[in-house]
């Protein structure tokens, strides 16, 4: 009966680390294993091949286990039937015994500590489980093909991680502490990018500085003065038939050499659309060594205009130069009042706000001006006031037909 037990003891300890193993595999941080594995790490790289491969890892692993365990509960039928005579009180004390035993050293035990340092015992479990997967190989290998047999009847599709998925996973990263709030910031930035279009970011028709070709270079000295740009958009006659760009530089030389033609110092511009996705916009700039791109509507219209520092801004955040004005688009003026500019950026007022609009992707319109004459179906005047969702907003400038600042009020 003695050697019957240390089996029995065996066979538990087997059925922990199999269930340890499961659970070390299953919450080890992959992203830690990879940099071991590049800084030479032979433990970390096996645990990356296993890891790799986690179908047949999981079926090893419940392979070993339940020979284990059955082989634990066959053992002790034999030891508890030796100790109590009546078959019925036999079986009887096997089952519960047993259920409580791997239930605690088996399960619950190994599975906690596991969770607690998944890479070191996912580094220590690597070999082991390694030369097992070819002891189990034959059985494996039938599971194996069985489970690609139940996906291909089933049609089963292939798991994908989406973005909100990924933006869930940078919160909670945020939320324990794994990264601080700037790098979270930046790396939610970097997923949504792929979705934000030129619509959302370009500079309306309405604000776009640009020079006709027959401006005499005074004229055009005194436009680069004031508006402070270092490029300004050339059109000829009407600002919808925009035909290049002047540099700066380009310009001031051609002021030094006395050339009075402005026609001969025009470079090409690069044309867009609103629908057109922010990344593919930067990268045609990128291509074409461009800094600016005018977004045309489909009657070939101007619309607007997009640099490639709005571009950047929309991944990493406003950049500022001593040329510019900061001027915040939402400022808190108390605890209840804030004063917003009609250019803020839509999504980030209702986040500010904590507003949920179930039809937020019905609004045609991406800043607060737009969404306030979107809502109201018309052009508010100032002094115009409305209640929304627990806030009072209130138009307090309007300027050449478009709001420029509200005042929000929390109820």
């Amino acid at each position: 009966m003695g050697s019957l037990i240390v089996i029995l003891v065996v066979l538990v300890i087997l059925s922990g680390y199999f269930s340890a193993t499961e659970t070390a595999f299953s919450c080890l941080n992959k992203i830690r294993i990879i940099n071991w594995a590049n800084g030479g790490n032979k433990r970390a790289k096996l645990v990356l091949k296993i890891e790799n491969n986690f179908d047949k890892l999981i079926t090893n692993v419940l392979i070993g286990n339940n020979i284990v365990n059955i082989l634990a509960t066959t053992i002790a039928t034999i030891i508890f039937s030796q100790v109590w005579v009546d078959p019925s009180l036999s079986a009887t004390m096997t089952t519960v015994i047993m259920t409580l035993v791997i239930l605690t050293f088996g399960e619950i035990l190994p599975k906690t500590m596991a969770k607690c340092f998944p890479e070191k015992f996912a580094m220590f479990s690597a070999p082991i489980i390694y030369g097992l997967s070819f002891i189990f190989y034959p059985l494996s290998f039938l599971f194996i093909m069985l489970q690609k047999l139940v996906k291909k009847i089933f049609r089963m599709p292939k798991e994908s991680v989406t973005n909100e998925e990924l933006i869930t996973i940078i919160n909670e990263a945020e939320n324990s502490g794994g990264i601080d709030k700037d790098n979270g910031e930046l790396i939610r930035s970097a997923v949504q990018f792929d979705d934000v279009i030129v619509g959302r970011i370009l500079t309306p028709r309405v604000d776009i500085t640009a020079i006709e070709k027959s401006m005499s270079m005074d004229q055009i000295f005194e436009i680069f003065k004031k508006s402070g740009f270092s490029r300004l958009p050339v059109y000829d006659k009407t600002i919808d038939n925009i035909i290049g760009f002047v540099h700066e530089k380009n310009f001031f030389l051609s002021m030094i050499e006395k050339r009075p033609n402005i026609l001969d110092i025009i470079q090409p511009v690069l044309f867009t659309q609103e629908q057109v996705k922010v990344d593919d916009l930067l990268k045609q700039l990128q291509k074409n060594k461009a800094q600016i791109a005018i977004v045309v509507d489909e009657f070939g219209g101007t619309d607007g205009l997009v640099t490639m520092e709005d571009c950047i801004e929309e991944l990493v955040g406003e950049i500022y130069d001593e040329t510019d004005k900061v001027e915040e688009p939402i400022q808190k003026l108390d605890d209840k009042n804030y004063l917003v500019q009609g250019s803020a950026d839509l999504e980030m007022f209702f986040d500010l706000f904590k507003i949920k609009v179930d039809n937020f992707d019905e609004i045609e319109s991406n800043t607060v001006g737009g969404w306030i004459c979107e809502y109201l179906g018309l052009l508010p005047n100032n002094g115009v006031a409305f209640e929304f969702k627990g806030l009072k907003i209130e138009v307090v400038e309007n300027i050449r037909h478009r709001i420029n600042k509200v005042k929000v009020t929390k109820e």
